[in-house]
């Protein structure tokens, strides 16, 4: 399960102050510029903010992709470089925002969430990704370096592109539909456990079982307190009046917005299945148990008469002595005639039984 991150180290820290409050981390920070227009494209690693100026001055779209937000000092100079709000900087190291829209004086700042399977124990990995959108030069900033980006190099490497045609608006509503699309994998995940789930209900109900059921169910509320808020942001992104967003990307931005609708209401539908199968299982639990009191019923029923004839055979009294006798005791086949006596009796029982349907 995601582990809930601790805001201690920001208690009492004055607004606007940097403070990472996501994984420790020592890899250094990846900067990847992207310089394109519709003839020119240019791909290259950078180590200081200030090779980006170089570009900004060209016709064209820039865009820095940054890979690791735990330099704290660099961010600061990046800040500096293109004077973003401090406010927007310490979000940025703060990892633990939901996504969210905010425009500023000369640009919007966006937050989206990126959630995926890893590991081979299919724990869920959440990751903020923020978007800093200027006229012709897009900033996005990963927690850690992953591959999620690299089928938009790819694309932007073709001439005659869509994307190449145009501006920055439209690069980051394809980053944005990249990461939502990623949920459709998570939720593809989702739908397999919920089958496996099934399965093991259907065939045995072990402690593991419910333990996997309530996991599940955990993840499944995190997706959703993560997914949730796109949404609303996307709506807001939607109708937003703006000149970073041209009138055109409306269409777009109303498209990724009904993909993740799709997501919230199958989330929606798991969380539904989740519960299903809690009471499925504790129903077949229940079930599972009153089969077994069933069969021992039957059982103490059966041997209650067979209890009775034994016990009262096994009563310790004189009989030359006492005025009343037991005629069978000096029987010469009282013993296997006691016993004829108890199997017909269990017999008897035992037919009674299955024309109930009890057995």
């Amino acid at each position: 399960m995601p582990r809930r991150l601790k805001h201690s180290k920001k208690t009492g820290l004055p607004p606007g102050t940097m403070v990472h409050t996501g994984k420790k981390r020592t890899e250094k920070i990846k900067m990847t510029l992207v310089y394109y227009n519709e003839k020119d494209y240019v791909h290259q690693e950078i180590t200081k903010i200030s090779e980006v100026d170089s570009f900004l001055s060209k016709p064209g779209i820039t865009w820095l992709n940054i890979a690791g937000i735990h330099d704290i000092n660099l961010l600061q100079d990046l800040g500096n470089h293109f004077n973003i709000h401090p406010l927007v900087l310490e979000d940025i190291v703060n990892t633990d925002q939901r996504a969210k829209s905010e425009a500023y004086e000369n640009y919007q700042y966006v937050v989206i969430r990126k959630l995926s399977f890893v590991d081979e124990e299919q724990e869920m990995e959440s990751e903020q990704i923020s978007f800093i959108l200027f006229k012709n030069l897009l900033i996005s900033f990963q927690e850690a370096i992953h591959p999620i980006f690299n089928s938009i190099y790819d694309r932007l490497k073709v001439d005659g592109n869509r994307i190449r045609k145009y501006g920055t608006d439209y690069l980051m509503y394809v980053l944005i539909d990249s990461v939502v699309d990623e949920y459709f994998n998570v939720l593809d995940e989702f739908g397999d456990k919920l089958e496996d789930l099934e399965d093991q209900i259907m065939e045995q109900q072990e402690r593991a079982t419910m333990q996997n059921i309530q996991h599940l169910r955990r993840e499944l509320i995190y997706f959703r307190k993560s997914v949730w808020p796109l949404r609303d942001m996307l709506n807001s992104l939607y109708r937003l009046d703006t000149p970073l967003i041209d009138a055109s990307m409306r269409i777009y931005l109303r498209d990724v917005y009904d993909h993740s609708i799709h997501v919230i209401d199958t989330v929606e539908n798991y969380r539904d299945m989740v519960m299903s199968l809690t009471d499925t299982y504790m129903s077949s639990v229940s079930n599972r148990m009153n089969e077994i009191m069933k069969v021992l019923t039957i059982i103490a029923t059966i041997f209650i008469p067979l209890t009775f004839i034994v016990g009262l055979y096994g009563m310790n009294f004189d009989t030359s002595i006492s005025p009343y006798n037991m005629p069978e005791l000096k029987f010469y086949y009282g013993y296997p005639a006691v016993w004829l006596v108890m199997i017909i009796v269990t017999i008897i029982m035992v037919i009674y039984f299955r024309r109930k349907k009890w057995l």
